[in-house]
């Protein structure tokens, strides 16, 4: 099997230097290898080829095959690294805690060890007689957390 390690030094080397980032290298059975990247300007289709054939240079297929894909992060994937929280900052994104409950809401920093979310709820103020909209900032560990991901709305 291909070293995983391996991948990540030489796809990091390639990177170094460039807008783009690594996200993920996924190793599955049979050598089907998956490499993530991202860039805060979205990932150009060159940037895929150009590291696919670097990554292809680097490994000979008579002594192991294998399947390479080289693409950008999906659109709605959950986030990995800092990085992206960083790039969606100010941007809507859905947050599943490991307690069960889903939220949405503007993502409004992260750092290291956490991150904040900005959101709106509707709540009987006492003396009200309906609901009205309270904003809240919400912190969270990222231990604290199944997944952050990019919320698309149409509307």
């Amino acid at each position: 099997m291909i070293d995983k390690k391996f991948l990540i030094t030489h796809v990091e080397q390639f990177l170094e230097g460039s807008d783009n980032y690594l996200i993920d290298v996924i190793i599955n059975p049979g050598n089907i290898i998956s490499i993530e990247i991202d860039n805060n300007n979205g990932v150009n289709i060159d940037d895929c080829v150009e590291l696919s054939r670097y990554i292809e240079s680097q490994l000979d297929r008579d002594q192991e095959d294998f399947e390479l894909t080289v693409g950008s992060v999906g659109l709605t994937s959950p986030f990995k690294m800092l990085k992206q929280y960083q790039k969606n900052i100010g941007n809507e994104v859905e947050v599943l805690t490991k307690k069960g409950v889903k939220l949405t809401g503007v993502l409004k920093s992260a750092n290291d060890e956490s991150f904040t979310i900005t959101i709106a709820k509707k709540e009987r103020l006492e003396g009200a007689k309906r609901k009205t909209e309270v904003i809240e900032d919400l912190h969270f560990k990222y231990e604290e957390i199944k997944y952050t991901k990019y919320l698309i709305r149409f509307k």
